[in-house]
């Protein structure tokens, strides 16, 4: 190899330390960060680090003279809708579901580093008594909802899931799918794509040495996805399929309604090229980003870039007027995709910053685990390209039914495995009491605890 074209692409970039070590290399290691060089565009990484830069600049101005709350034409609620209405919107989207023209997109690019564990969280099993993961879970509802579709029109359908994996989580990703032979899914309707990854840099700039032959890289975040579907190939399957419209969401929601019958039909009924799942706000100080509009265009806006004094105005029924939590659950028509996938429009979404504490090899070559953040990763979110919508849909789903998301350890105050699995034995809870069903113990006493159901009699419709 020719390292002097190598210093040469370094340097231009201001990132000739890249090679510092070479000579300490062996022929092996100098292959494995020749290549990982040639295969990083760092004049790109460069620009996408400065425009961070001036983005961390600009994290404390608020934007509340921006803002403007959703107008009531694009909002739907499934709380506040008819029963009637509700039903149209299954029979829609289970109609579309039927056509084979749905099809479900995961995001699922994190590894378990919170959670403390080793593997995907998709891999995680929250302590049910089922012992099913998240990916169990979550496949056997695609297959329910396919049964369903052909249990009503009559014929064979199939619900495409497209998994976004990262470099950390690919492998595992599919030797787990493998192993549990897909859930009973067909393994050509499970495909699974890399996310890019970016590389890390200190304050100054410079990319930061994960070891003397790697640098430090991380996943480009979920807004990564509009990059891998134009350059995985999965936006040509997902056309050659005959997709019509595309459910997207994130891994670690155990209550997750795969390609949600009545969701798609909302979008559907709206004309909708994009839409948002959302929850209300608990209180106006809850961590959680809300949809709105900002200078007329469609955004989700972090509760830390709003005012307490804007969080907490009302509308006159008395809710919060910005209650719209994103829970990063999406719907795009196929067409909308192929818009926001064009180089010209993906590369209009900026990267936010991420402060981390990243392990490097100092200048004498010795690794170190800093403990304060000494870099940043940058990285896209999905939702960012909600700016481009004409058309856009926001229905509000109840939190209890549809939102517990699973991203802490045990011991933590919120988001537990323990918190994720009351959440759904109460979900199934309900289901079984709303079918007439009943739950005793063993003497046959009425039961009504479910948080403590290990030696229960279940009698009735199976939730």
């Amino acid at each position: 190899m020719d390292v002097s074209v190598l210093r040469q692409k370094c340097e231009a970039a201001n990132q000739a330390h890249l090679l510092q070590f070479w000579d300490q290399l062996n022929e092996t290691e100098q292959a494995s960060l020749a290549a990982e060089i040639e295969h990083t565009n760092l004049a790109e990484a460069r620009d996408a680090f400065l425009s961070a830069q001036e983005s961390l600049k600009e994290v404390e101005e608020k934007i509340d003279e921006h803002l403007e709350p959703l107008e009531s034409a694009v909002c739907g609620s499934v709380a506040r809708t008819s029963a009637e209405q509700l039903s149209k919107f299954w029979d829609h989207g289970l109609s579309a579901v039927a056509k084979s023209q749905v099809a479900v997109l995961l995001l699922a690019g994190g590894q378990g580093t919170r959670l403390g564990v080793p593997y995907p969280k998709g891999m995680y099993n929250v302590g049910l008594p089922s012992g099913k993961t998240l990916y169990q879970i979550q496949a056997e509802r695609i297959l329910k909802l396919q049964r369903l579709a052909q249990a009503t029109y009559g014929k064979e359908c199939y619900i495409p899931w497209y998994i976004m994996t990262s470099e950390h989580t690919k492998e595992a990703t599919e030797l787990f799918f493998c192993k549990h032979n897909h859930f009973g899914l067909r393994s050509e309707n499970v495909v699974l794509f890399e996310q890019s990854l970016l590389p890390c840099f200190d304050f100054e700039g410079r990319i930061i040495l994960e070891t003397k032959s790697k640098m430090a890289l991380a996943p480009d975040g979920n807004g990564g996805l509009y990059k891998a579907l134009r350059d995985r190939g999965v936006l040509a399957d997902l056309v050659k399929r005959g997709i019509k419209s595309v459910h997207v969401y994130c891994v670690d929601n155990i209550l997750v309604k795969m390609a949600d019958p009545v969701f798609i039909g909302f979008c559907l009924s709206k004309g909708a090229e994009c839409g948002a799942k959302v929850v209300e706000k608990t209180m106006p100080k809850e961590a959680v980003g809300v949809v709105c509009k900002v200078s007329n265009r469609y955004q989700v806006v972090e509760y830390s870039e709003i005012t307490l004094r804007t969080a907490e105005k009302r509308a006159h029924d008395g809710r919060l007027l910005f209650n719209a939590g994103n829970i990063c659950n999406h719907f795009f028509t196929t067409d909308f995709l192929q818009k926001v996938c064009l180089k010209e429009n993906e590369s209009q979404l900026k990267h936010h910053v991420a402060k981390k504490k990243i392990p490097f090899i100092d200048s004498n070559g010795q690794q170190q685990k800093p403990t304060a953040p000494n870099g940043i990763k940058m990285e896209k979110f999905v939702f960012d390209v909600f700016q481009f919508a004409q058309n856009f849909g926001v229905w509000e789903v109840l939190r209890e039914d549809e939102f517990s998301p699973l991203k802490n350890a045990e011991g933590q105050p919120k988001d537990t495995p323990t918190i994720c699995r009351h959440a759904l034995m109460s979900l199934h809870h309900r289901h079984i009491l709303a079918a007439g069903g009943r739950f005793t113990h063993l003497d046959g006493t009425p039961y009504t605890d479910i948080q403590r159901n290990n030696n229960v009699e279940h009698n009735g419709t199976n939730g």
